[in-house]
């Protein structure tokens, strides 16, 4: 993250914390979509460009996100063993060629399989977000955010989530922290100016509080 609007002093202590950042990112392949941008201090455009990269490799949960990750797990588990059973007693049942509920469970088989193997590599590589050491102000994984469109002029709250539920019915619009507006949020802060790079173009957003 870098401070845009804050001052010098305020930039070089920004600056200090991305590039504390920046040691602990792990290596992998980005992620689909183009990164936000944002404005930096002259002579940082490297140490940004790098800082949002490793953001965008990054894959962030909040710790109540593991544990619904792994519930849903042993979910997926227990239904493959059923799955295991049904195929067993639909082959019992004869020719193969015409079972169609043999042929139906072998197909929720590899759904249930895939499902399986995506979580438990989510598991495995996502990082579990600590917001304990950062400064007071500064957007998270976790984080509900006022964004001002800066065009419009209106105000919206956008929660940074590293998994997403889904739901419609919310007070706020989810973010991921591997999307162009999760990447721009990621550790910006309180009246920061950030630019999202959109397919229909370029977004520009005032954070006006953390609530």
């Amino acid at each position: 993250m870098v401070v845009r609007d804050g001052g010098r002093d305020r930039a070089s202590a920004a600056s200090g914390v991305a590039l504390a950042f920046l040691a602990a990112l792990p290596h992998g392949s980005p992620s689909s979509g183009q990164a936000a941008i944002v404005r930096e201090p002259r002579g940082t455009s490297s140490r940004v460009s790098r800082f949002q990269e490793g953001l965008r490799r990054m894959d962030f949960i909040t710790a109540q996100e593991k544990v619904a990750l792994a519930e849903t797990l042993t979910e997926l588990r227990a239904q493959d063993r059923v799955l295991i059973q049904r195929i067993a007693d639909a082959r019992a049942l004869g020719d193969l060629r015409e079972n169609a509920e043999y042929h139906a469970s072998r197909e929720d088989k590899a759904m249930n399989d895939a499902k399986i193997k995506q979580i438990e590599a989510r598991l495995q590589h996502a990082q579990v977000a600590d917001s304990s050491a950062l400064p007071d102000g500064m957007v998270f994984v976790g984080a509900t955010v006022r964004l001002r469109d800066d065009d419009r002029g209106d105000d919206d709250l956008y929660r940074l989530v590293g998994q997403a539920t889904g739901r419609f019915d919310l007070e706020y619009i989810e973010v991921t922290t591997t999307s162009p507006m999760g990447v721009a949020l990621m550790k910006s802060s309180i009246g920061d100016s950030i630019r999202v790079d959109l397919p229909r173009g370029a977004k520009r957003y005032t954070i006006v509080e953390i609530v």
